[in-house]
């Protein structure tokens, strides 16, 4: 990297996460990828749920352990001993952001909720992640990804409109969305830090990213009492948009957001009398013949090879694309051009590769530094050099198992 590129948006950043498993730890993994400090903190021998989640490798940690705990410094603390709240609070006092995931009450029963760290440190930005958020009749229940589909809408739309409601791609789609608005606000109110000088503390519930990203949904709802239903491919709305097959065996992606685009698609198709006003050519003709109008074109599709299909589709200017299988995604060169799969080498593991991180910036670029770090691997450089303890002290606190 050149040197006037490897200044990081967020290199001035310290970020304490308290967080387990997956929304809070991905919500600190986007700013350790631009540069923060991220103290991770573990309870001593047993460490982060998320070290035995998934495929474990060789060395006893997860794959999502190694991949979304990238760049992070990791020490063994019990927040919920005396000496532990004490040292917690410590950090907290030098720390620029703070990210926690536990059930509502729970950091207030140990003496470390917002209202006492924001008095030790009334510049702390603390982003605060749990199933229901921080208030509501709900606010006590457990909550994980599959809740926060749930309850969000997201799994209602999932599948087939004769089966059941299927999971949505991943059961932890609301964990990295949360984690990524987690993210967000803890940006927002740092640009606020610097106007006011105080920190503030950002509530997030699993199911409001889901909620909010889901289009018309609810606007639809409200005005005109419209319960959209699952769809299986389908988008409501719009069609043709939506998978249709292959003659190889594969599937391919196909949308027609309007008229002019299904216009384009008659003429790939060798059926340009399709797309005339009296045929399929406006929007509420072929919404009233959904059915037949996907058939038809998963009938056209099925005559070819997916390669052909997308250079018939890119040369008509059809958005297309094809439905890939994770090898699929290894072998093509559009992720390789992007550099969107990142080799890491570790010796733990030895070379492993990891999403790259999202997104790119031209002048202050992110980076991956390290995989998720081991259990402990931080206490010298945290607890010593940047608390100050004595080598005594924490071999006292690591007998009690505070540390």
């Amino acid at each position: 990297m050149p040197k006037e590129l490897a200044l990081q948006p967020l290199d001035d950043i310290r970020v304490l996460d308290v967080s387990s498993f997956l929304a809070g730890p991905f919500c600190s993994t986007q700013l350790a990828e631009f540069g923060a400090e991220v103290l991770k903190v573990e309870l001593p021998r047993v460490g982060d749920p998320l070290r035995r989640f998934g495929t474990i490798t060789d060395n006893g940690d997860s794959l999502p352990w190694l991949s979304e705990c990238r760049n992070k410094k990791s020490i063994s603390l019990d927040m919920r001993t005396p000496d532990g709240a004490r040292l917690l609070k410590q950090l907290a006092e030098k720390a620029d952001v703070m990210v926690e995931n536990f059930q509502p009450g729970t950091l207030e029963k140990w003496g470390l909720g917002w209202d006492t760290l924001k008095e030790i440190n009334p510049r702390l930005v603390m982003v605060r992640i749990s199933g229901y958020g921080q208030t509501g009749p709900y606010r006590d229940r457990p909550g994980f990804g599959r809740i926060g589909n749930a309850f969000g809408g997201l799994s209602f739309l999932a599948g087939y409109p004769d089966r059941p409601p299927v999971t949505p791609g991943s059961a932890t789609i609301p964990d990295y969305m949360a984690g990524l608005y987690g993210a967000l606000g803890a940006m927002l109110a740092l640009r606020a830090r610097e106007r006011t000088g105080r920190g503030q503390m950002i509530d997030i519930g699993l199911y409001e990213p889901i909620f909010r990203i889901l289009d018309e949904l609810a606007p639809a709802y409200a005005l005109k009492g419209k319960v959209r239903q699952r769809m299986g491919p389908g988008t409501v709305n719009v069609v043709p948009h939506s998978h249709y097959p292959t003659k190889d065996g594969r599937w391919i992606a196909i949308a027609c957001t309007n008229d002019k685009i299904y216009q384009r698609l008659a003429v790939a198709m060798k059926e340009p009398h399709m797309a005339e006003p009296g045929n399929w050519g406006t929007l509420a003709h072929r919404e009233r013949d959904r059915e037949a109008v996907d058939q038809h074109v998963g009938e056209w599709t099925a005559k070819y090879d997916r390669a052909e299909l997308l250079r018939i589709c890119e040369e008509s200017q059809v958005p297309c694309g094809p439905v890939y299988s994770i090898d699929e995604i290894f072998e093509d060169p559009q992720y390789a051009a992007r550099g969107n799969i990142l080799k890491m080498k570790d010796e733990r593991v030895g070379e492993l590769s990891i999403p790259n991180l999202v997104p790119l910036l031209s002048d202050t670029p992110g980076s991956v530094r390290s995989l998720g770090p081991s259990l402990g691997q931080h206490n010298d450089e945290i607890y010593q050099g940047l608390l100050g303890m004595s080598a005594e002290e924490m071999r006292q606190l690591g007998a009690a198992g505070v540390i």
